[in-house]
């Protein structure tokens, strides 16, 4: 087939080539300048048309090169995605993408403080599920405050602060659904998987996070390293989801979700308000339970399926005045998270606002 349109191409260049070289010479043979000058633009008009059958002599290196540009800016942006600055002012404090990762060279992540229009254009007719502990219920508020107006919060948020419970919502004008459900061990997380696999429905976008509880009430960092290897063994046994970055051919893109680590906070010992936690959650414990998510291979950044959203690094960052008891911190922590979330949301999906 490709050389019947070499030979076809071949045939039409020496028609194109030579009937108006031999007219020429017919008409110009006085004129040997005119001559030369008429067949050399006849012969590029036939190296044009030649080109098309023919591209590995004409290399395209300034795609490739603007290809290879584009995919190391998307990895630079998705891994500083997380630097968070934060600042005391009157009102409290407010946040905003650190300095030092724009002077890099990454003026091109072009992250952005998502508006209530944006948020919901983004997460059109999708389905989120946020399941963990009073962090994960926390990110929730903040990621609904975007979504909702003033007086449908207002409606809402008692629902939302019960202890120990679930929470569903529809947001009929866009078609979102939104899950929280209370899920304090890795264990439970893991029965959740089980249970997407056993329906056959599964989110668009997946947050997890778990580890508090666990430090608190079993205070074994090993034991929680086999649960969340056993999470990650479900993972990749009952999901259809893919732990590279690039498009897998041939893979249903409607059973593709984004996955993201909720992190634990930095817990501030000292603020804990009860004994217990003072004792058990310590620095050295946190430090410890960390290793273990690391070594589990959850995290993309190991080879994993979920994005971290760096919880600790954002809480610190915040710092002591930013935590209301050691263990929670205030509303800006968790409105940063939610940005950290969407703007990799953005990235991973290859949007843009």
């Amino acid at each position: 087939m490709f050389f019947g349109a070499v030979q076809l191409g071949l045939m039409a260049a020496c028609v194109v080539l030579f009937v108006p070289m031999g007219m020429a010479g017919w008409h110009l043979s006085r004129n040997k300048v005119l001559f030369f000058s008429g067949a050399l633009f006849i012969s590029l008009a036939v190296c044009i048309h030649l080109i098309p059958y023919f591209p590995s002599f004409f290399p395209q290196t300034p795609s490739v090169i603007s290809i290879n540009q584009d995919l190391t800016t998307t990895n630079s942006c998705i891994s500083t995605v997380n630097d968070v600055t934060f600042y005391s002012n009157f009102d409290g404090f407010s946040w905003n993408w650190d300095n030092s990762s724009r002077s890099s060279g990454l003026n091109d992540c072009d992250f952005q403080k998502l508006g209530r229009v944006d948020v919901l254009d983004l997460l059109n007719g999708s389905w989120v599920v946020v399941t963990g502990d009073s962090q994960a219920r926390l990110f929730v508020v903040s990621l609904l405050d975007l979504v909702l107006g003033s007086d449908e919060m207002e409606k809402i948020h008692e629902d939302l602060f019960k202890r120990h419970s679930d929470h569903h919502i529809v947001v009929i004008e866009i078609g979102l659904k939104l899950d929280f459900i209370w899920s304090p061990y890795v264990t439970n997380l893991t029965d959740l998987v089980i249970e997407f696999k056993r329906n056959n429905t599964y989110p668009d976008v997946l947050v997890m996070g778990s580890g508090l509880w666990h430090m608190l009430h079993f205070t074994n960092y090993s034991n929680y390293g086999s649960s969340l290897r056993v999470l990650r063994d479900s993972l990749v046994q009952l999901l259809p989801v893919s732990n590279s970055d690039d498009d897998d051919v041939g893979q249903d893109p409607a059973r593709v979700m984004h996955m993201f680590w909720l992190g634990m906070p930095t817990l501030i010992n000292r603020l804990l308000n009860t004994e217990e936690k003072q004792v058990k959650m310590t620095r050295e414990m946190c430090n410890a339970y960390d290793q273990e998510l690391y070594k589990s291979k959850l995290l993309k950044q190991n080879g994993g399926s979920f994005f971290l959203l760096d919880v600790e690094m954002l809480s610190n960052r915040c710092g002591v005045e930013c935590s209301l008891d050691g263990m929670h911190y205030n509303d800006v922590v968790y409105e940063a998270t939610v940005h950290v979330m969407l703007n990799a949301l953005l990235i991973e999906s290859h949007q843009k606002l």
